[in-house]
């Protein structure tokens, strides 16, 4: 009887640490590069190009970026003569699509979704090799009222703070499969697998 009250202790006082430290194993502190950015600790970001016809677009996308690098943590923002890396970017499409029209008038719309994408590179800031590139893609939806200007304008803000947030996930966190075209690897560094 003795024997089982000890055995049982001592198995209780076992099982309280093999729980406490197995809870926190696939955890780890600090940011989790790809490996192919290891050695980036700081980015510049330069105005991105604006290839749509929407004015200060370029600016308002690349402040956005900025914030989200800025609130990630794995990063600093330099400037050009001082960072590891360059973030070159391009605003190469803002798309508008009607989601609902008016009840009683189709032909007027209620809810948009405002779609914007951004063509990215990321340099090496002394060689100039391309470490990763890809697509990143924001949206949003908004009901519209009638300053139809203000509207938009807001849905864009918010499409272009979910299209840095993609930005920077994939530079930060190497998300797999966002192969880049110069490249020809994924952002983690694995070779990309063509299918057609």
């Amino acid at each position: 009887m003795i024997f089982h009250r000890v055995l049982s202790r001592a198995a209780a006082v076992l099982a309280v640490p093999a729980l406490l430290f197995t809870g926190c194993a696939g955890y780890t502190f600090g940011p989790i590069k790809p490996a192919r950015l290891a050695n980036v600790k700081s980015i510049a970001v330069p105005t991105f190009k604006n290839m749509t016809l929407e004015p200060r677009s370029s600016v308002l996308v690349t402040n956005e970026v900025i914030k989200r690098i800025q609130g990630d943590g794995s990063y600093a923002v330099s400037t050009t003569a001082a960072a590891d890396a360059v973030l070159k970017g391009t605003l190469v499409e803002i798309r508008r699509r009607p989601l609902r029209s008016a009840r009683y008038n189709t032909l007027k719309t209620r809810e948009m979704e405002f779609e914007i994408y951004i063509d990215f590179t990321l340099e090496d800031a002394r060689t100039r090799e391309v470490l990763a590139d890809g697509r990143a893609r924001g949206s949003s939806n908004i009901f519209l009222d009638e300053n139809f200007q203000l509207t938009e304008r807001q849905s864009l803000n918010e499409a272009a703070s979910e299209a840095a947030r993609d930005l920077v996930t994939r530079l930060s966190e190497g998300i797999p499969g966002q192969t880049g075209v110069a490249t020809g690897r994924d952002i983690l560094g694995n070779r990309r697998s063509s299918s057609f």
